[in-house]
């Protein structure tokens, strides 16, 4: 039999080699996904306050594993902000998705007397889908990760998660804190590989959620569509801040570098175009120049400087070929530049960008680093035309001098979550349950674990079951 592949894991500080790891196959995959099936119905059958008692068992687990937990992220990510709240945001997802599954629960249940035949009454059962494959990316990988798989827990599924092969040390310490509360253990994994390993997985799973790029999310679609199962897909952004005339130039300077530069703009709802209203526009492109210029790289102290390496290599240089292709085509660079090698990490510093416009890819194409492009516009009509001409359509940010003025803008915006007065509070949306637009995303949005649940109807007759030839059919 031939090896299993074994997959190299880079460092995004030093640019070495420091861990690998044995990829999973199709028949390893099948295994493990097999013992979680066998989990399942022990697990759904604990009932929803039965399951809510474990997974609180599980959270304070994960606080004895913090340390460990937070330090293989940061190895994975290059000690990013994100990295260091990762356990305390699962945490806060596990409390309250489990706060708000029982009114969720009760919402999705049906019950009633047929209008049509009153001797005719309805109730609904709900049932989980069996095993939820969730295949998760590389750039917050705790948090995304975790993200997706716990509404499934709670709502009865086992899980299987297939973390990126770019950043997957975290699952052996959050295996750990699995490993503490065994009735968790029978029905939630992790199983690592490369691509491979994550079309086995949507090979083997009831339900696929998988976070990524539009490329490989089509492939999942497809595969879904193929076995005819359900997925759900988070993909890329091309997220436009749009600021009017009367806005506070110091706010939107503030909004545009948290929402630009947070874990060095590889987020998937980063803010990677702003629109300024052209009587401030220069205004804002001098005070944006300056607070860029106090915003560090956290090197050669990881703890110290807001921006981290680029975590996966290949994405500086897809940076690097939009910077390339903008200033090609008249884009001016006011303060960064392309990325940069220290002792072997890639970094950049916060690049701001004008004399932009539609035809170039930084503009169009999701860049994924800390580039912020910004271009002027004189109407309202032209600032959502622009922000609207996009292939994307996940979150968008308005700031005006006023919360109805910004309003008024952001309802016309093809997006899910939209931030008013501020940008990046897509982590706060919570129970706001958003759909994407365009090539974002595709799948249900149905409330919390409600998505997770399939809805039987049982149809209850009380009456004397009608005859066949009583309804003068015979021949």
């Amino acid at each position: 039999m031939a090896d299993a592949a074994r997959i190299d894991v880079r460092d995004p500080r030093s640019g070495n080699t420091e861990f690998s790891f044995e990829a999973a196959d199709a028949a390893a995959v099948a295994a493990r996904a097999g013992r979680l099936r066998a989990g399942q119905p022990a697990w759904e059958a604990l009932g929803l306050n039965g399951r809510i008692a474990v997974m609180h068992r599980w959270a304070e687990s994960l606080q004895r594993h913090a340390a460990a937990i937070i330090e293989a992220d940061s190895r994975d990510t290059g000690y990013g902000a994100v990295s260091r709240i990762s356990v305390q945001m699962t945490v806060g997802v596990i409390r309250g998705t489990c706060a708000a599954a029982p009114a969720q629960l009760q919402a999705a249940l049906r019950s009633g007397v047929s209008p049509a035949m009153p001797h005719i009454r309805y109730e609904s059962v709900l049932q989980a889908y069996p095993l939820v494959g969730v295949i998760a990316p590389w750039n917050a990988p705790t948090m995304l990760s975790m993200l997706h798989a716990i509404p499934p827990l709670v709502a009865g599924s086992a899980v299987l998660v297939k973390p990126s092969e770019v950043t997957p040390r975290f699952s052996a310490p959050l295996r750990a804190s699995v490993a503490e509360v065994p009735e968790l253990a029978a029905v939630f994994d992790f199983v690592l590989g490369d691509g491979a390993t994550g079309a086995a997985v949507v090979d083997t799973v009831d339900l696929v959620s998988f976070t990524g790029s539009v490329p490989n999310g089509r492939r999942v679609a497809e595969a879904c569509a193929r076995r005819l199962i359900p997925c759900e897909l988070e993909l890329g952004g091309k997220d436009p801040l749009i600021i009017t005339a009367t806005a506070n130039i110091e706010h939107a300077v503030s909004a545009a570098v948290r929402g630009a530069l947070t874990s060095s703009g590889q987020v998937c709802f980063s803010i990677e175009r702003v629109y300024v209203e052209r009587p401030i526009h220069d205004r804002f492109v001098d005070a944006l120049v300056d607070r860029c210029a106090l915003v560090r790289v956290n090197h050669p102290r990881p703890l110290e400087g807001s921006l981290g390496p680029f975590i996966f290599a290949r994405q500086a240089q897809i940076v690097d070929a939009h910077l390339t292709d903008a200033l090609a085509k008249g884009a001016v660079i006011r303060c960064g530049g392309k990325s940069f090698t220290l002792d072997g990490g890639l970094y950049m510093h916060p690049t701001v960008l004008t004399h932009v416009t539609h035809d170039m890819q930084i503009m169009r194409e999701e860049t994924f680093g800390p580039v912020i492009p910004v271009m002027a516009y004189d109407t309202p009509d032209q600032a959502v035309a622009l922000a609207n001409d996009t292939d994307f359509g996940l979150s968008a940010a308005v700031l005006a001098g006023s919360e109805e003025e910004a309003r008024a803008i952001a309802v016309r915006l093809n997006a899910g979550n939209i931030s008013v007065q501020d940008a990046f509070l897509t982590f706060a949306a919570g129970a706001a349950e958003a759909d994407s637009f365009g090539f974002s995303g595709l799948g249900g949005k149905r409330s919390g674990i409600q998505r997770y649940l399939k809805r039987k109807a049982l149809l209850i007759n009380s009456a004397v079951p009608v005859c066949l030839t009583q309804q003068g059919l015979a021949g």
